[in-house]
């Protein structure tokens, strides 16, 4: 009875989360299996409900698929998806097709993304290490809006997220920049402020774009060449090519002078202050030590002046 009973009172979820609105169409009876912990893939229909994706159909997505138990739709599926579902087979072992279904919504983003440096390391190159959707958004069942605060790539958190990747030391070696990229903008100005919690600070997205990243040799770049005095300029005006040769992800060197030679400076003002400071203290205390011993000698002589004049 255990086993029946059971699958009676999720049916019954499920239909009382259907009529309050958070679950619809056939999404309903796909939670029937992936929104138990018992089915391969398991599906929180909660947080999908929430989601941005929580009022669209399962098979919106999932277009091989018509119906439980996962049989095959009759409708044929467009040779732009087919095509992009060949090369997404690196992303998706799963089901390519809908992670290429993305385009049937977001045609204009899926552009962006595909003419992107991370595109062109899937889509010409075929390598699996180019971000795609899921790796920014994450799970497509939990999708949040952009700015929910608990997105991978709100502004709090787009850092960590592309520094998931770009933190990589392998990835660093194959494309040659610079390794520990996160690391690194947290000891530039920039990072310290947004460390602090400031909003208005520049993060990855600010500079390098979110969809259309492109390569820094690429003309059409936010930092190539005089592109980037514009876009620090948009920030810093009067911006020059000596001010943009400062923000870097490069190690602080000689190949990197300014904000490295800065730092020195600034650490050793703040040393000298420190220093200056309780050198101050001690000579004070010093003053103090030395006259309270000073007037006491004085006080013991007069003491004992007045006790020979007294005799």
């Amino acid at each position: 009875m255990k086993g029946p009973f059971s699958f009676i009172i999720l049916i019954v979820l499920i239909v009382i989360l259907f009529l309050s609105g958070q679950v619809y169409g056939e999404s309903l009876s796909c939670l029937i299996c992936h929104g138990t912990s018992e089915g391969k893939i398991f599906i929180d229909g909660e947080k999908f409900a929430k989601s941005v994706h929580g009022t669209l159909d399962c098979t919106s997505c999932h277009l091989k698929y018509i119906d439980t138990p996962h049989r095959s739709a009759d409708k044929e599926i467009d040779k732009a998806t087919l095509d992009m579902s060949s090369s997404l087979k690196l992303k998706s072992k799963t089901d390519p097709v809908a992670l290429s279904a993305c385009n049937q919504c977001h045609p204009d983003v899926f552009e962006k993304v595909k003419g992107s440096v991370h595109g062109q390391n899937i889509f010409i190159k075929k390598k699996s290490d180019g971000a795609f959707c899921t790796d920014c958004h994450r799970s497509p069942h939990y999708i949040l809006p952009g700015k929910s605060g608990q997105s991978p790539v709100d502004f709090g958190h787009v850092m960590e997220t592309c520094g998931g990747c770009h933190e990589k030391e392998s990835i660093s070696k194959d494309y040659g920049f610079s390794p520990k990229v996160l690391e690194r903008y947290k000891e530039s100005f920039h990072g310290k402020k947004y460390i602090l919690g400031h909003k208005r600070v520049p993060v990855c997205t600010t500079c390098h774009g979110s969809h259309a990243v492109k390569s820094s040799k690429d003309t059409q770049a936010m930092l190539f060449g005089k592109n980037r005095i514009k876009l620090c300029g948009s920030c810093h005006s009067g911006a020059n090519t000596k001010f943009v040769s400062a923000i870097t992800h490069k190690p602080m060197g000689r190949d990197n002078p300014i904000p490295y030679y800065a730092e020195k400076g600034l650490i050793i003002l703040t040393i000298s202050v420190i220093a200056g400071c309780v050198l101050h203290v001690l000579l004070e205390a010093y003053s103090i030590i030395r006259d309270y011993i000073r007037k006491g000698r004085i006080e013991e002589d007069e003491s004992r002046e007045a006790s020979v004049t007294g005799e």
